[in-house]
Parts: structure tokens; sequence; C-alpha cells
């Protein structure tokens, strides 16, 4: 099989094939097996009908068609393989030249083209060079003044009370929405804290300053339901005003909330855990900031079809083809998207990252506690659905970033040097469990993942640990 890449646009490529007849030859039997099994003939058996008889009775351009259609996927994977690409679409495939439509003539080739968007050959900045700054991991009195006040609230009381309502005030409200002479929704007996802005906009100033038994109005646009977006006029009353009551700090506060006798003891357990998501706070910043200065300094085209693509089953899926305001938002959030995959894609390739089958499973084991499933009904999911690949590029995406966070220059705000090799890992750790993967049947390289990955060992494993 020969092949030829045209560069169409710097995502775009022309994939040209000749396939020669004895390469073909294999679809063109079974075709001649699949049709007989599918037609009557009489004095033959069904499936016995021989290739001649075929040729007479349905026509070998038909035959040709078939073994064209059933081996054009496999020729076109081949020349993807050889020619080093990377496909981010659907290829347009136009067949231009086809052998063998003559009965008993076995010569002429297959030729075909494919149009197809594929992932741009991206350059990525030297990352021994980059700084990355982060929060100081410093812990203040405020901080811990914090955490306990969020845990007084958690041992709260409302307790009602006789003034106009303010932030942070539960009332309980009764609410009729109204577009014209129409009454379209109203609730009853709702309880809604002012400030969290969880209903509906302008709700949180209708009812500050509002005493219990007094109703106001205000104009707003529906949030859900068959006249979301639309302008309504909302009339609120308000029932009731409830001020949450805190408990005082003291040690029989701490004997209540916590394991801890004494105030003093819940405060240092406090400040231990605000240094914790301090530090752990600060790796995701890292990542965070990293993946900003590569955008910033990488140059990446995004496939413009992979974008329409994606922002069609986006909108469709939601019934909204026609809302040209969501389409640009749906636009935008799909080309960044695309523009982070694409970076990181290729920044896995420069590291050269491996996904070992313990990292796969234990992403998809995550992932699958998320989305409250099973995790062998998940993982099973994926592997009918051929996503398997998929979820080891993310891992790889993720990991890539944690590789890279190791060559970078971290400091804090002030100036110090931050170590965030309890979120990122160690070459040395990586090194470790490289030789223990290896020795248990290797690991995936991300580069040819499709390939590389055996789904099958991922369910056993996954069988094991779920």
């Amino acid at each position: 099989m020969k092949s030829a890449v045209e560069t169409l646009e710097p995502t775009k490529v022309k994939l040209t094939v000749e396939v020669t007849y004895d390469e073909l030859k294999p679809s063109i039997d079974h075709a001649y097996e699949h049709i007989a099994r599918d037609i009557s003939i009489p004095g033959f058996r069904k499936g016995k009908v021989p290739p001649r008889i075929i040729d007479q009775r349905v026509g070998r351009p038909a035959v040709i068609e078939h073994a064209v259609n059933e081996g054009l996927s496999g020729f076109y994977a081949e020349a993807v393989r050889e020619n080093d690409l990377r496909p981010m679409g659907q290829p347009e495939v136009e067949v231009t030249k086809v052998p063998g439509l003559v009965p008993g003539e076995e010569t002429g080739e297959l030729h075909f083209s494919a149009e197809v968007e594929v992932r741009p050959e991206v350059e990525v900045p030297a990352l021994d060079g980059l700084k990355v700054t982060v929060d100081s991991p410093r812990v203040t009195d405020e901080d811990v003044e914090g955490r306990l006040d969020a845990l007084r609230e958690r041992f709260g009381t409302l307790v009602g009370v006789d003034r106009p309502a303010a932030e942070g005030d539960f009332v309980v409200i009764d609410l009729v929405a109204a577009i014209g002479d129409e009454q379209v929704d109203n609730v009853s007996g709702v309880s809604y804290q002012i400030g969290s802005g969880n209903m509906l906009a302008g709700l949180d100033e209708a009812l500050t300053g509002l005493s219990a038994g007094e109703t106001t109005s205000f104009e707003t646009a529906l949030a859900g339901g068959e006249h979301e977006g639309e302008q309504a006029q909302v009339t609120v009353t308000a029932t009731t005003v409830k001020e949450r009551q805190l408990p005082d700090a003291d040690d029989d506060f701490a004997q209540l909330a916590s394991e801890f006798d004494t105030l003093d003891e819940l405060k240092d357990d406090l400040r231990e855990q605000a240094t914790t998501t301090k530090a752990s706070n600060q790796a995701v910043q890292a990542r965070d900031l990293l993946l900003e200065q590569l955008l910033a300094a990488t140059d990446i085209p995004v496939p413009t079809g992979v974008v329409e693509a994606e922002v069609h089953r986006h909108l469709e899926s939601e019934n909204r083809l026609e809302d040209d305001e969501h389409r640009a938002e749906v636009t935008e959030q799909a080309t960044t998207a695309l523009r982070n995959q694409i970076l990181l894609d290729t920044l896995a390739e420069k590291l050269e990252v491996k996904v070992s089958q313990g990292e796969l499973v234990d992403y998809l084991v995550s992932a699958s506690r998320q989305y409250g499933v099973d995790p062998n009904t998940f993982i099973q999911s994926l592997d009918q659905g051929g996503q398997i690949p998929a979820m080891v590029a993310e891992v790889a995406r993720s990991k890539a970033l944690a590789l890279a966070l190791r060559e970078v220059t971290v400091t804090d705000a002030d100036g110090g040097a931050v170590d965030l090799s309890e979120f990122i890992g160690s070459d040395e750790e990586d090194a470790a469990e490289e030789a223990a993967a290896q020795a248990a049947g290797g690991a995936a390289d991300i580069s040819s993942v499709a390939d590389a990955t055996d789904e099958a060992d991922v369910l056993d494993e996954a069988d094991t640990k779920a």
C-alpha cells in the first residue's frame, strides 16, 4: 500500500492512498462469503454459492463495493499510522478508482483520498526556564477563626427576629410570578437565605429590608420552566424572618463539635487543616498558572470543524440549535477546551508520558464514584463504547502537567521555594512505579494508546481493585 499526505491547512490534511489488488483480495473473498450467506440460489446450499454464480446473479461491481466498504477503514487507519497523523475528526473519503470490476479480472488498484482534520504540530516552550509564583502558605489567625466560625454555623440555630431582613438572614417566603395577566408560577413556604443568590435575580434586593408579613414586587427573568428567560413580575411575601445564632466559642463547644476537650486544642487542629488545605491549593494554583503560561507562549491553531461538530452536538442535546447567543458561549468553551487538549497531548508526548494500568484503573474508579456508579459497571460501559483510550489520554494530560511542574521553578509570594512532591510525585517514585509496572506486564505509551491498551486486562484489574 502506498500513501501520501498533502497539508491543506495547519489543522487539515489530504491523505491519498493506493491499495493493490492483492491487498484488497482478502476483503473481496470475505465479500463473496458474506453475500453467499445472504442469497438463495436454486441448486446451491446457503453459504455455498460459488463466486462465479454470485458474479452472474449479483454482479461483480456489487462484490467489489462490499469489499471496498469493508476494507476502507483498515486501509485508512494503516495510512494514518504510516504517516504519523493524529486525526481529531471523521475523514471525508472519496474513492477514485476501484479494481477488478470485470469477473475474472484480478488486477488494478483501489485508490481513495481522505480529507481529515488533525492535531497541529505545536512547539511547547522549554520548561526549565519557566517560573510560577503561588500564594503564601502562611496560616493566619483570621484563617483559623474563619474555619471556627464555619464550624459554629454547622451547630447554629435559627431564631425568629422582629426586625427587617438583612444579609445572611433566612426568610420563609411565598412567591408568585406573572407574565402580563397570566400567573405562570408560584411557590409557598420556601426558606431562602438572603445573599445566597440561588433563586431569582433581584430576590436578594427585594427581601432586604422586608419584615415578616410584608410584600413587595420586582421584575426579573425566570430561571426555569417553560418560560425560562422571559421577563416576569414577581410578588414575594416574607412570612417569617430568622437569623442564625451561633454557639459561643468555648471549651464546651469544642467538646460538642469535636474530639477535643479545649478550644485551644480545637484551634490547633483547625490550623493544621488550614495548613494542609493551603499546601494543596498551592499545587492546584501552580498547575493552573503553568497551563496559562504554556498556552500564552504557544501558538495553537484549532481545527474549526472539530469545534463546530462539538458545538452542534452540545446544542442538539439541549434542543437549542437556534440559540445564537448560547452557540457563541459554547463555541468559546469548546475552542478553549480543544486548545488545552492539543497543548497537553503535545506536552505528554514531549515528556514521554506513560500511563500504567494501575493509574488508569484508579482514575476510572474515582470517576465512577463521582457519578455514583458501580466501578465495574462504569468501566465495562466505557469499554463497550470504545472510550478506554480517551480515558488513558485524560490521565496522561493530567500526568503531563504534574511532570512539567517538576521542571519549572515554583516559589511562593514570600520568595520561598515550594515543594510540591507530595502532590505531583518525584522522578524516583516514578522510576520505582515503572519498574513495578514492567514487572507486572508493562505500561501504556500514550503516543500509541489505541494500540497499546489491552482493554481486557484493564477490566480484569478493575474487578480485582473494585
